[in-house]
């Protein structure tokens, strides 16, 4: 079975927290075993939780869950697209899945609510690239 990290971010809990349990309850149903979930104060502060995550040997793939709402200023923008290119960059120098489970920007709290399968979307696509990578290693030699 493999091995499964979620780093999660604390803001916006109330959002985050369904999150989480569709990205539990998913890994369960596809057969991956979580084994750290570490809490964040927010998607800003995931990436260096999720390179710890990503170097472990009993770690397959990471999940990275949050809700990036809309501001008043562009700050929820500029904080998605960085957050979402660094994990991008974990991912291919670590060779490991990293899911995007983080919705957002531009929306409303509302929106972030109707949105939280993102999490468990974010657990299938690990899930998908895992057999995938098995297929491409597989084939190698």
């Amino acid at each position: 079975m493999a091995g499964l990290g979620i780093v999660v971010s604390e803001f916006n809990a109330d959002v985050t927290y369904v999150m989480l349990e569709r990205a539990k309850d998913h890994a369960a149903f596809l057969g991956l075993t979580v084994k750290e979930i570490v809490k964040v104060p927010g998607v800003y502060d995931m990436p260096l939780v999720l390179k710890k995550l990503i170097q472990r040997q009993d770690i397959d793939a990471v999940v990275a869950i949050g809700a990036v709402i809309e501001g008043e200023t562009q700050h929820d923008e500029v904080i998605m697209q960085h957050t979402a290119r660094k994990i991008m960059d974990l991912a291919v120098e670590y060779e490991k899945p990293i899911g995007l489970g983080i919705s957002g920007h531009g929306e409303t709290k509302l929106q972030a609510m109707d949105r939280v399968e993102k999490a468990r979307e974010a657990v299938e696509g690990v899930a998908k690239l895992l057999r995938a990578l098995e297929q491409v290693e597989g084939s190698s030699g």
